[in-house]
């Protein structure tokens, strides 16, 4: 689509800039450009943006390293006691961290392997009698045993070598947050400093170190990169690795699907797909054939699992006083979760314009979060880099943000609430306040993206005359496949003989005619 034709279906004004300049959110983001007088305002028009050592990517990198140092700090309390002395100390600070648990609670202080040893019953300090496996993915637990690998073994006793251990995972943590932050600036090109979302998000600061998610985030964010850049089997292999590492990023396949479908470019998507596949066999086949009860556990444990925090089925089972029931629970989410994602897809096929990646990778794994029967708070991650990607505005992105960190401080106080005699904390009906909160910054969020979808005069990234700087091979491609609405404008915008043809794929470019207010 030409940018003419984009801006008269659009109802924007906006001139198409130069292709190679950078969009700078100060001179498009009315927060941005308050929050930029603390700097000395927004750039004027003779700033050499990017000349001097200053780069968005040196920049980026030095404020997701700052804001991840600021997490570790927060984390201070915990480190120095709060992980080893009294049970609700890491929770009224709100420095909790799975990480330390798990090096003793899942065998990595006693050289179990990943996989192939049973945990001790009681090893954990759970009530479960029962021997397991760890429960986390096969690449998850790789950078686990890695992490253990580096951790000092002589010398120490086990709550120092736990502190070593969280350092060392969140030095390693640090770097996947750095590459993240890169990855999402490289997938929208000319709009680098939208990664100063993910960058600067305080739920990052907050949650970075709680477990191991921003290893699948950042083998996320690189695969949409490389997909941005028309790689898509790299894109495939990277999502393929992400899955090893977190069940999530699977989902991206749904969005390229119907993307692709729409956009007729199937035969990247079946590339993408085959990388996926490759990629996450390669990593999973050889734990299947070292031993299959070993690598399944993350699945069964998923499944197995009841109503559990942050989520809603946890208040209708508190408010019940008995829970749904395994079956019942894994059957409603199912239910819920594929109407979700019939309903993105049919947004997808029948919106007046093709959405972007981005956004309907957003969509997505939000439906997947608001749907769970957990959400546990390092879950926020999954969604930040899609969020500065689908919708790069501070105002909806900071009312999210406050949302989740509301949610953070909430659940701590009331594990603190329930895990103590004294009851320091908040209460049952309170903590359900918490959870409601959260699912209305998410719905929100989703909202105003859905919008952006419907009405794409709204999109802060198509406002220019771009069409989808995420969407690789789907960037200026003509729809092939379309329903509902989608079809009503293709036909009024005239594919018709003697309209200019498309060059990229032979199909006529379309005319936009205005829909009449009947």
């Amino acid at each position: 689509m030409t940018s003419s034709a984009h801006d008269e279906i659009a109802g924007t004004e906006h001139p198409e800039p130069p292709a190679d300049t950078v969009v700078v959110p100060a001179d498009e983001d009315p927060v941005a450009a308050a929050g930029s007088e603390l700097l000395g305002g927004p750039p004027g028009r003779r700033a050499l943006l990017g000349a001097s050592w200053w780069t968005p990517g040196r920049v980026l990198a030095l404020a997701v390293i700052a804001v991840f140092v600021l997490g570790l700090a927060q984390k201070a309390p915990c480190y120095s006691s709060g992980w080893f002395f009294g049970t609700t100390t890491q929770y009224t600070h709100a420095c909790y961290s799975d990480i330390p648990h798990l090096f003793s609670g899942r065998g990595f202080a006693d050289g179990l392997i990943p996989y192939r040893d049973m945990i001790p019953a009681g090893a954990d300090g759970s009530r479960d009698p029962h021997m397991q496996y760890l429960e986390y993915p096969v690449l998850t637990g790789l950078f686990m045993q890695v992490a253990t690998w580096l951790t000092p073994r002589s010398g120490t006793l086990v709550p120092d070598r736990e502190q070593w251990f969280w350092m060392v995972n969140a030095g390693m943590l640090l770097v996947c947050a750095v590459v993240a932050v890169i990855a999402v600036m490289r997938t929208h090109r000319r709009r680098p400093w939208d990664a100063l979302l993910f960058a600067l998000a305080p739920a990052l600061a907050l949650n970075a170190t709680i477990n191991w998610d921003l290893l699948a985030v950042a083998l996320t964010a690189v695969g949409m990169a490389y997909w941005a850049n028309r790689r898509p089997v790299a894109a495939g292999v990277l999502i393929g690795l992400a899955t090893a590492a977190k069940l999530y990023p699977v989902l991206l396949l749904g969005p390229l699907l119907v993307l692709c479908l729409r956009g007729g470019r199937m035969r990247e998507f079946g590339q993408a797909l085959a990388g996926t596949a490759a990629a996450w066999l390669a990593v999973d086949i050889p734990v299947m054939l070292w031993n299959w009860d070993g690598w399944k556990t993350f699945y069964g444990f998923s499944q197995t699992r009841k109503e559990d925090f942050g989520s809603f089925w946890l208040i209708i089972e508190q408010q019940r006083g008995e829970s749904l029931g395994i079956g019942a629970l894994n059957l409603a989410i199912a239910v819920l979760l594929v109407l979700c994602c019939l309903g993105i897809g049919w947004l997808a096929l029948s919106a007046p314009h093709r959405p972007r990646f981005a956004q309907l990778a957003f969509l997505v794994v939000a439906a997947f979060v608001l749907t769970n029967k957990v959400y546990s708070p390092q879950y926020v991650l999954w969604l930040i880099p899609l969020a500065a990607l689908a919708r790069p505005r501070w105002r909806d992105f900071l009312i999210w943000q406050a949302c989740e960190v509301v949610y953070f401080l909430g659940v701590w106080m009331y594990l603190a609430f329930i895990s103590d005699a004294k009851q320091h904390g908040i209460p049952q009906d309170w903590y359900h306040l918490v959870i409601l909160v959260h699912l209305f910054g998410t719905l929100y969020l989703c909202g105003m993206v859905v919008r952006d979808i419907l009405q794409p005069d709204r999109d802060p990234v198509r406002w220019d005359g771009s069409d989808d700087p995420s969407g690789g091979v789907l960037d200026g491609a003509a729809d092939r496949f379309v329903v509902g609405q989608a079809r009503w404008v293709r036909e009024q915008a005239g594919y018709a003989a003697g309209a200019a043809a498309d060059p990229d794929d032979g199909w006529p470019a379309p005319v936009a005619l205005e829909k009449p207010a009947s």
